[in-house]
C-alpha cells in the first residue's frame, strides 16, 4: 500500500519529469524537424513528428481506438499513461509496440489502431 508521503513523492517527480521535457522541447527548432515536445500524446501522419495530428486522450485507459489513416510517428509526455500502436484495425497485431510514458519515435511500421495503457 502507498503511503501518501509516497504517493506525493511520486507526484513531484512526475511533475519535475514533465517540467524538464517541457522545458526541452520549449528551444529553438530541433535536429529531426520534430515538434516541440507537449504535455500529452500525438500520433502524427508522417515521420518525424510531421503531416495531420491525432491527439491522443492518456485518460481513456484500455480503449481500442482504429485511425483513419495509419500514423508513422509519435510522441508522448506523461509520466503515467503510455501508447501501444497495433499495425492492424481493431487492434490487431501479433508484435504491438510499445512508447513508454516519455518517447518521441518513428514507428516501426505504420499503425492503424492504439491502445493507452498505464506506464
Amino acid at each position: 500500500m502507498f503511503t501518501p508521503k509516497a504517493m506525493l513523492r511520486g507526484s513531484a517527480v512526475a511533475a519535475t519529469l514533465l517540467a524538464a521535457v517541457i522545458g526541452l522541447g520549449a528551444g529553438s527548432a530541433q535536429a529531426g524537424g520534430w515538434p516541440p515536445l507537449q504535455p500529452g500524446a500525438h500520433l502524427y501522419l508522417g515521420t518525424g513528428g510531421s503531416g495531420a495530428v491525432t491527439v491522443v486522450d492518456l485518460d481513456d485507459f484500455g480503449t481500442c481506438h482504429t485511425l483513419a489513416t495509419p500514423a508513422r510517428s509519435v510522441q508522448v509526455a506523461s509520466g503515467s499513461a503510455s501508447v501501444v500502436l497495433y499495425s492492424g484495425a481493431g487492434c490487431t497485431d501479433a508484435n504491438p509496440w510499445a512508447t513508454g510514458s516519455l518517447a518521441q519515435s518513428d514507428l516501426p511500421r505504420p499503425a492503424l489502431s492504439y491502445r493507452v495503457v498505464p506506464a
